[in-house]
């Protein structure tokens, strides 16, 4: 069973050696720990259903791209101008992110109320099934703090 409360706790713990983990990973080759991360994220999410969690939604903000304002603030009949100010600012590294989290598209019940047209950074997370995991191995390990998916796809890689 996979745990939604604890698992913040364990991907503290686990960090370390989870970091020696991904050192080894990154001897191997693209395909492999594609492969490795696709097979662990298909059976992590028979298991789990975000809508149960939603933690990242309560926790983490997504980076806004400038197509993803635009088809935001349209639906929203909002210029892109509004948008930004109403809901965005402006980080460190300059990307667009919520000024607000929980995020103000959160709904009670865990559904997302502009699902169908959510930034790019939410359709693609966690980011286990895109390609070229290499590149991505610290962000995934940052992620497991923030999605218990996340860290069981660490719990069953690096057995």
């Amino acid at each position: 069973m996979i745990n939604l409360t604890n698992f913040k706790k364990e991907a503290i713990i686990k960090y370390k050696s989870r970091k020696k983990f991904i050192l080894k990973l990154k001897k191997q080759k693209n395909k492999k720990i594609d492969t490795l991360f696709n097979d662990a994220d298909n059976s992590v999410f028979k298991k789990i259903d975000c809508l149960t969690c939603a933690y990242c939604c309560k926790n983490v903000g997504p980076l806004f791209t400038n197509k993803d304002i635009q088809r935001i603030s349209k639906i929203m009949k909002l210029s892109p101008g509004n948008f930004v100010n109403r809901y965005l600012k402006i980080d460190e590294d300059e990307d667009y992110v919520l000024k607000n989290i929980p995020c103000d598209f959160l709904l009670e019940d865990n559904y997302c109320s502009i699902y169908e047209f959510r930034p790019k950074a939410c359709r693609e997370y966690p980011h286990t099934q895109m390609k070229n995991q290499k590149k991505m191995l610290n962000l995934n390990l940052k992620n497991c703090e923030y999605c218990p998916a996340v860290n069981e796809i660490f719990n069953k890689i690096s057995c």
